[in-house]
């Protein structure tokens, strides 16, 4: 499990890497500025803090390949914010499968 950061989405608020429990991210200069990274991909253990903090649907969360196989379709989550509520959008191969939507106080019991 990984994640992917895009940068032409992001805006290097610097929210996800504050919130990254292992310390993982950091802004690196990019294209329109600085933009979040992670240096050490496998590294991430997959909390999915980031994802559900990035206001911008900049970072896509990549499932494991128990869930997705190993040839089987990419598996994402990505998180968008809409006011007090976050939408857990599931894709394969980029086409979306399932919305979970959580009230964003209570996303830390998910």
């Amino acid at each position: 499990m990984s994640i992917r950061i895009d940068e032409q989405a992001c805006v290097g608020c610097g929210r996800c890497i504050r919130v990254c429990p292992g310390s993982l991210l950091k802004l690196v200069p990019g294209e329109t500025g600085g933009v979040a990274a992670i240096e050490s991909p496998e590294d991430c253990w997959g909390c999915v803090s980031c994802v559900k903090e990035c206001a911008f649907s900049a970072i896509h969360f990549y499932l494991a390949e128990d869930i997705s196989g190993k040839d089987g379709p990419r598996t994402t989550m990505q998180v968008r914010a809409e006011g007090p509520l976050l939408h857990w959008d599931f894709s394969k191969d980029g086409a979306l499968f399932r919305t979970i939507t959580v009230d964003r106080r209570n996303s830390n019991d998910y």
